[in-house]
């Protein structure tokens, strides 16, 4: 999807998919955690704040989708990155498997054997194939939808919060829980603090949507702050709320039992509403309302986790990091079909096949552990790189500087939990063990044969893949990046992209860029600036709507022009750079973005320029 995104739009996207999370984490980590539920996702969470600023750092310094494999590959090399990739591979797939696994589950209320094997596996099954037959296809998933049912979701899980403490909560049941190293065992308490960063499944999100943005800088950091504190706020008091109306008894939890034995594993949430204490047509007309819901959450989300398998896919494939077929599109839908196939259809629907739910679950925080370890360590090793004399874009706190290094200490303590938990998962697992470190084997195995053998490049160095089309293409560009400013030698550079994208209905990227003095800050706050930047991005966004053509503006703060739109045409592999001069003699303020810039970008540019020329009125 093309479409502007600032940081409300930003946060619901990302709530939408980290908070449907709660609709399965809630019983996955019931079944180790038992008591202390409440507990274990408060120390998540935790974990999860100091992976938020992480993430809000990274994205905001390097605006590109990858997430954790684009971070390594600034902070490392191409080998980390990759293993950072293949992890983030392995936690789409399951984000995929899970959430599509318990869509039947929500919908048992219409029909029973939904909730139970196989039924469920096959309405998984079913889920994960008409979403990537719709992805394939190339139909788009409505982005106003999406928002209007994170706020409804948002709204529901505080309803049940506010009327939880009102029927059933109690502090006492919740201290009676509790059988310190014994309800639950202290290895099934390790096990299931990793468990509970399912409930932040999503957190990539914001990172895989940061080239959608138009000024990364700031709403990407708001995202992040806004979805972690919307998701503690949650998981700090449902878990209270569920623990109170399903208490443990004989060390046992009905939130934690599989739907054979009476529990509500397969459906918690559900479980809860059962268990406060409505009765009649309100307690029907709200099983109703929260399965209907769940389900229609947990589709998007499935959705959301194919998308995300077909970028991060593309992405790696970019860079030579997978063979070059994964990358290349349906030649009648313009859709990468074989990476969705296989990774976003068939390898999640053999994680589902067993049925269950805790394989599934352990699953992804093996891989989400190990991914999150590699984007903290990288944080702190380009800190390390860039020590004082660094322009960084977002800087997130808290911070310790010694040795002239200012050391992230939430990267630092982050990592070093995250660290821990994927040992944790590995000792303790044998299951999650030989198939989370597995893939990772095959994996690397996989890639450096592919390096070595057809790359004909060493495992750590970078190398781009071509455009993915053949020569005989070479004029139908699908990505174009124009530069805007204001006036008519700019409106004529968009009229032409315009129309060189019109026949194919390509993608472009309109640069509106504010050039920073070197005496003052990168994110200073310059209204009026940014208020004539924004307009003209609106502008060509209203110029590619007449053509048809989706527009993405982009505003970015630079110290020069020339240099930002180099970099900017590097991160989105543009494939033409769209420039606009006049015909007569610059003025000198036309000189400073449209001549110098000029000579630059022909110079520098990663990609063919076209620059047009404007009669000066």
């Amino acid at each position: 999807m093309e479409r502007v995104l600032g940081t409300p739009a930003l946060f619901a996207t990302a709530y939408g998919n980290v908070g449907s999370s709660i609709y399965y984490a809630l019983g996955l980590t019931a079944v180790y955690a038992l008591g202390l539920t409440p507990l274990v996702f408060v120390v998540a969470g935790i974990v999860f704040a100091a992976t938020a600023a992480t993430y809000a750092e990274g994205t905001a310094r390097f605006p590109e989708a990858g997430g954790s494999a684009s971070f390594s590959r600034h902070a490392f090399d191409e080998l980390v990155s990759f293993t950072a990739g293949w992890a983030q591979m392995l936690v789409y797939v399951v984000t995929v498997a899970v959430s599509a696994f318990f869509v039947p589950h929500y919908l048992s209320i219409f029909w029973e054997p939904l909730r139970t094997n196989p039924w469920d596996i096959v309405g998984g099954a079913v889920v994960i194939v008409v979403l990537v037959a719709l992805n394939v296809v190339g139909v788009q998933e409505a982005a106003k939808l999406s928002i209007v049912l994170a706020v409804i979701d948002f709204g529901t899980q505080v309803l049940l919060v506010g009327i939880g403490f009102a029927l059933v909560f109690s502090p006492e049941v919740l201290v009676e829980n509790v059988e310190w190293g014994v309800a639950p065992t202290w290895s099934n308490l390790a096990i299931s603090i990793p468990v509970a960063m399912l409930a932040y499944t999503g957190v990539e999100t914001v990172s895989n949507l940061a080239e959608e943005a138009r000024e990364p800088a700031r709403s990407v950091p708001d995202a992040y702050k806004l979805v972690a504190g919307a998701v503690f706020a949650i998981y700090f008091t449902l878990p209270a709320v569920a623990l109170s109306a399903l208490p443990v008894e004989d060390g046992r939890t009905l939130l934690g039992l599989p739907p054979e034995e009476g529990g509500y594993a397969n459906d918690p949430i559900l479980g809860v509403v059962k268990n406060l204490g409505l009765s009649g047509i309100l307690l029907d007309t709200a099983e109703i309302y929260v399965g209907v819901l769940a389900a229609t959450i947990l589709f998007i989300a499935t959705n959301a986790g194919v998308i995300g398998a077909s970028r991060i896919t593309y992405s790696m494939a970019s860079y030579r990091q997978l063979p070059e077929a994964l990358r290349r599109l349906h030649p009648r839908f313009k859709t990468p079909w074989l990476s969705l196939v296989l990774f976003a259809g068939i390898a999640p629907i053999l994680v589902i096949l067993p049925g269950d739910v805790n394989f599934v679950g352990t699953l992804y925080a093996l891989g989400a552990t190990l991914s999150f370890t590699v984007a903290h360590a990288s944080i702190v090793r380009i800190r390390m790189l860039d020590r004082d004399d660094a322009e960084i874009p977002y800087r997130a706190r808290p911070n310790l500087r010694i040795g002239g290094v200012a050391w992230p200490l939430f990267a630092v303590l982050g990592g070093i939990a995250t660290a821990i938990s994927f040992l944790v998962l590995v000792v303790q697992n044998p299951a999650t063990r030989w198939a989370g470190l597995g893939w990772m084997v095959v994996g690397l195995v996989g890639y450096a044969v592919y390096r070595r053998r057809f790359v004909q490049a060493a495992l750590r160095e970078i190398v781009k893949a071509p455009p993915a089309f053949g020569p005989a293409l070479a004029l139908e560009y699908r990505r174009l990046l124009v530069p805007v400013i204001s006036g008519q030698p700019s409106d004529d550079a968009m009229d032409v992209a315009c129309r060189l994208a019109a026949e194919r209905g390509s993608r472009i990227v309109a640069l509106s860029g504010i050039e920073i003095a070197l005496d003052d800050e990168l994110a200073e706050a310059l209204p009026e600036l940014e208020r004539a930047a924004n307009r003209e991005l609106d502008e060509a966004v209203a110029v590619g709507d007449s053509y048809g053509i989706r527009v993405l503006g982009r505003l970015e703060r630079a110290r020069s022009a020339g240099p930002a739109i180099v970099i900017e045409a590097e991160a989105r592999n543009a494939e033409i750079i769209v420039l606009g001069s006049p015909r007569r003699a610059l003025t000198a303020a036309q000189a400073a973005v449209f001549g110098k810039t000029v000579d630059y970008v022909l110079k520098h540019a990663p990609c063919r320029v076209l620059v047009t020329a404007s009669e000066m009125a």
